[in-house]
């Protein structure tokens, strides 16, 4: 029997494909997404406004009837900018409108950041001040220390969707930092499918991507297991 999962993700999500790559094919996702921001002041107002848990209810109802077991909010600074106790809210929300199981793209980087024995940690980020130290304030309030805390660079926040695998790779490994037992790179806007075990075998530690993330906790809440690119992909193949 097919599993079902939903996700919602943010109206200008735009790597569905690369996230479906995650998926076997024993689990039928369905993807749907949240309404629009018309306009904007700048990252911080984007994500919080997409962090409106009203955002999460007509989406979560749509996958619901369409017989997904499971839902997941698909988006990582929407998640993490009100915080622990924001993003707990997130989850309550698509549990009170019908998911049996709720996460979010934050949740899921803590779980996975947990799985693979994480203390420190170094990330790599495309956001721009506040946004990145409201991730690094959210995963210390998590359990982790933040060890380095390095930005793409990025002039505008549509700006990540021109960000090519090779972008990701060198702020990675330039990101990293000899006491970090693992490195997180946020935004589901970025490719990092085919990246992830290329950065493990050459650093030597586990990379953790928020797409990669998702999925994982996504299909484990459904006892499935998420495609694995590699062998040094550690998540997937603990």
């Amino acid at each position: 029997m097919t599993a079902q999962v939903g996700v919602i993700a943010s109206y200008d999500f735009a790597r569905e494909a690369e996230l479906r790559r995650w998926f076997p094919p024993s689990v039928e996702c369905t993807l749907t997404f949240t309404e629009k921001v018309p306009s904007y002041a700048d990252n911080l107002d984007l994500v919080t406004r997409l962090g409106e848990p009203r955002l999460l209810v007509g989406p979560t109802r749509e996958l619901v009837a369409r017989g997904a077991e499971a839902v997941a909010y698909l988006c990582t600074a929407c998640s993490f900018v009100d915080g622990v106790a924001g993003e707990r809210v997130l989850r309550e929300t698509m549990a009170e409108h019908g998911a049996r199981r709720a996460l979010t793209t934050s949740s899921a980087v803590v779980a996975a950041l947990r799985a693979v024995g994480a203390r420190r940690v170094a990330v790599v980020h495309p956001y721009q001040e506040p946004v990145d130290q409201l991730l690094a304030a959210y995963l210390d309030a998590s359990g982790f220390e933040v060890v380095a805390l390095t930005p793409l660079g990025l002039d505008a926040v549509e700006d990540v969707y021109a960000v090519g695998e090779r972008d990701v790779l060198d702020t990675v490994v330039a990101g990293d930092h000899p006491e970090a037992d693992a490195l997180f790179v946020s935004c589901t806007a970025l490719p990092t499918y085919d990246a992830l075990p290329r950065l493990e075998e050459r650093l030597g530690k586990p990379v953790i991507g928020a797409n990669q993330a998702t999925a994982w906790a996504l299909l484990k809440s459904v006892g499935e297991r998420a495609h694995a690119p590699g062998p040094m992909n550690r998540l997937l193949v603990r």
